[in-house]
């Protein structure tokens, strides 16, 4: 039982904080100088878009911060205590049933830099890396980077549901220059959990033609209550081909901390990236996240329940109030995926648009890859008050135009 008690309704301020989601947008969402005038100045815009949450982070997090503040040397840092693999293995344990080997776990300064690393370390210049769409931008970016093809496989929407095309996975997967497959589960946009079965079967569609799979599993702790996660590689326990990434920074806010956990168990790999990585952390870095790890449930539980209550809330206004959209509640994250093409013309830019009229960021299908058009990914990991004025604001902006 927690001593605390947990405050999601509080809204604070983040202005003069250097937050992404008040000062990156310009840059990321639209081009630097790009008009934003309409209905709503740009001080009062809300942030809707950037995956982090407007809710203070857990007190027990705060306390170990504050703790190892008391000693006055923030030097070089790396992960030297062997409690961190342990904290970090039985939070697996508890909630997943999976026992990482401690010895395949390293760290990075976040997942989206471990697949620029990974897609490096793995892939040769002329061969491909696989992905479903739509998909979480930075599966792209990382492919692009390095310089190799990218090969999609759309999923395949019915009302508002999605389940991946194992056929034409199938398919692409018999290349035999496609030696990479990056997924993302839960998925991000669409918040889907994929089942045991699906993963079963996606997995040995892989590994029957030697892909490499890194499965990107940041998301796992946000779960609808009733949900069940798989970390995929707890089904394939024999091989070595299976790279699983998490982190604390979705699960605990803590974002900008730039720490996660990336299990890596071929050990030629897992030399090849530790060789190439620099294993200095913030040291700030290091006992929050085994703050999170050994003391964060009860603050997790509590927010499962308030996101919970959000979706409900926009699942009924969307339903009272824009019957012709499409919106399941996901079944994991804190991102709500809504198909709102009924109401707009297949070449609208839907980002720059609830800009203008609703004052609202928010990130529009087209920066999700492929097989998005016409929808939007909104935010709702935010106080209820201010969920409300956001939501209100896309309503009124789609039903006024």
């Amino acid at each position: 039982m927690s001593i605390y008690n947990y405050q999601f309704d509080q809204v604070i301020n983040r202005k003069g904080t250097n937050a992404m989601s008040l000062t990156g947008y310009r840059g990321y969402l639209f081009e630097p100088d790009e008009d934003l005038s309409g209905k709503y100045e740009e001080g009062d815009f809300i942030p809707m878009w950037v995956a982090d949450m407007e809710f203070a982070i857990a007190p027990e997090i705060i306390d170990a911060m504050k703790k190892r503040l008391e000693h006055p040397l923030l030097g070089y840092s790396r992960v030297a205590d062997p409690n961190y693999s342990l904290v970090f293995q039985q939070w697996c344990i508890d909630r997943y049933g999976w026992k990482p080997e401690r010895k395949h776990l390293v760290n990075a300064k976040g997942v989206i830099p471990s697949l620029y690393d990974l897609v490096r370390h793995i892939c040769k210049p002329d061969e491909k890396v696989l992905i479903v769409t739509p998909s979480y931008a930075f599966f792209k970016h990382s492919v692009d980077f390095n310089k190799v093809e990218l090969v999609c496989s759309d999923l395949i929407e019915v009302n508002g549901e999605y389940r991946m095309d194992v056929d034409d996975i199938r398919k692409k997967a018999t290349d035999k220059k496609c030696v990479l497959g990056i997924f993302c589960n839960p998925h991000n946009p669409t918040g889907n959990v994929w089942s045991k079965e699906e993963l079963q079967e996606l997995g040995e569609v892989c590994l029957e033609h030697n892909l490499t799979i890194i499965s990107d599993e940041i998301h796992c702790d946000l779960l609808r209550k009733d949900i069940v996660f798989t970390p995929m590689a707890s089904l394939f326990p024999d091989s070595d081909k299976i790279i699983t990434c998490m982190a604390p920074s979705k699960t605990f806010n803590l974002a900008g901390n730039m720490f996660a956990n990336i299990i890596i168990p071929n050990d030629a790999l897992r030399k090849t990236y530790s060789e190439n990585y620099i294993p200095v952390e913030n040291p700030l870095s290091i006992v929050a996240t085994q703050a999170a790890y050994s003391e964060g449930h009860a603050w997790l539980a509590a927010l499962q329940d308030y996101l919970d209550a959000n979706f409900k809330y926009l699942k009924r206004e969307l339903d009272t109030h824009l019957p012709l959209t499409k919106f399941v509640i996901p079944e994991a994250t804190y991102l709500a995926w809504i198909n709102v093409s009924p109401y707009f013309s297949d070449n609208e830019n839907l980002t720059l648009f609830f800009a203008r009229n609703a004052g609202v960021l928010l990130e529009g299908g087209d920066m999700f890859v492929a097989n998005a058009k016409g929808h939007i990914r909104l935010n709702l990991a935010c106080p209820r008050k201010r969920l409300k004025e956001g939501v209100h604001r896309v309503i009124k902006a789609i039903l006024e135009q």
